[in-house]
């Protein structure tokens, strides 16, 4: 029995020293991407004040129980779906979708706490059906579970943040024992209803969703605005970056703003612009560190439940950082996807250190093993 002293010393504290540094270096980052726009200048302040919370949330779930978790998931996955009905019923549109939800003089994205939910609502899932996961049933039963916050999120619509919930469910299904020949099969259905929606012209997707595919497989290099321009500017943002930047708040695509989306979706270009290829490998390569720990933490989990949130959360981190620098990179089509604990968002922010303080709780109650 591991008491609760012995909890708090075996505190993943590189870990947490990881994530506070690029979360204060994330807000550092956002204070230069405004470049003195007046209506983007109190985003610092915000963000901090969400830092903030987020820490403080951290700390909240680490010391619970994680498996206190398993009485407590259903009506959180049940208050998460209720604020996404609300959403889509009478959420504030921005961007061409309605995704944020006003309470009081803030708007929240219910979106983000899905992710958090639904790796917590898989853990519990599969950690009980360990030894039926190549059961067709199992996984169609998993799938109605993860549905049931997906469509709400599609209808908004959010894809990014419904493939990134589908990817989450596959890893966990994946390392949870599903057999390859069945991932072979999955993968097979799969490629033969994308290759059907490409033929009607992805019927589902809204119009600007389909103008990021059109604009990415054949863009308008002539053009001085949206997604193509931007993508443009990102290029030569990071380009221009060359070593080791341009310096902090003197990077000539930023403060003239030719780089337009700056603070979220593109804060990379920012980060490569000041700061070089030197500095992305930095923040890069933290971010690898808080991966491989999160999926150290699994690996030496107590039991499948506590491992298999561990890993959710690696999966989620290691997805959003491999698309939102592709998205920079013009090798993937622009998504909306944020770059973990960097990109301006504070139900980003909140929830990814939400699911720190998760994994914090389960490597707490670990009986510690040298590496």
């Amino acid at each position: 029995m591991i008491t609760t002293r012995q909890q708090w010393q075996n505190f993943d504290f590189p870990l947490f020293a990881a994530v506070l540094f690029l979360s204060i270096f994330g807000v550092a980052l956002i204070s230069s991407a405004i470049a003195g726009n007046p209506t983007l200048a109190n985003h610092p302040q915000r963000q901090t004040v969400f830092l903030i919370i987020g820490l403080a949330a951290l700390f909240i779930f680490a010391g619970l129980d994680y498996k206190i978790w398993l009485v407590l998931t259903r009506p959180f996955y049940i208050v998460v779906a209720a604020f996404l009905i609300l959403v889509f019923v009478t959420g504030a549109a921005r961007f061409g979708a309605a995704r944020w939800l006003t309470i009081g003089t803030e708007a929240i994205q219910p979106a983000e706490l899905a992710k958090i939910v639904i790796i917590m609502a898989l853990a519990q899932f599969f950690a009980g059906k360990i030894t039926n996961i190549d059961e067709w049933k199992t996984v169609g039963q998993s799938l109605l579970l993860t549905g049931g916050i997906v469509i709400w999120i599609i209808l908004q619509p959010n894809l990014s943040t419904s493939i990134v919930i589908m990817v989450i469910w596959f890893a966990m299904l994946w390392i949870s024992g599903w057999k390859t020949k069945n991932i072979l099969i999955f993968a097979g259905v799969m490629i033969v209803l994308l290759g059907l929606f490409a033929a009607l012209d992805f019927p589902f997707m809204a119009d600007y969703q389909k103008a990021r595919i059109t604009t990415f497989i054949n863009p308008d290099e002539n053009a001085r605005y949206g997604d193509t321009y931007n993508v443009d500017q990102a290029l030569i943002s990071i380009g221009s970056g060359s070593w080791f930047g341009q310096g902090y708040g003197q990077g000539s695509q930023v403060q003239l703003r030719f780089l337009k989306i700056r603070h979220n979706d593109f804060i990379f270009s920012v980060l490569a612009h000041e700061f070089g290829f030197v500095g992305t490998v930095v923040v890069l390569l933290l971010l690898m560190f808080v991966i491989y720990r999160c999926f150290s933490i699994a690996a030496r989990a107590p039991d499948a439940y506590g491992a298999l949130i561990a890993y959710g959360f690696g999966v989620l981190m290691a997805f959003q950082t491999l698309v939102n620098v592709g998205v920079n990179l013009r090798l993937l089509p622009v998504t909306g996807l944020t770059l973990p604990f960097i990109s301006y968002g504070g139900s980003s922010l909140v929830t990814l250190l939400m699911g720190i303080g998760l994994v914090q709780s389960v490597r707490m109650r670990s009986e510690q093993r040298p590496n």
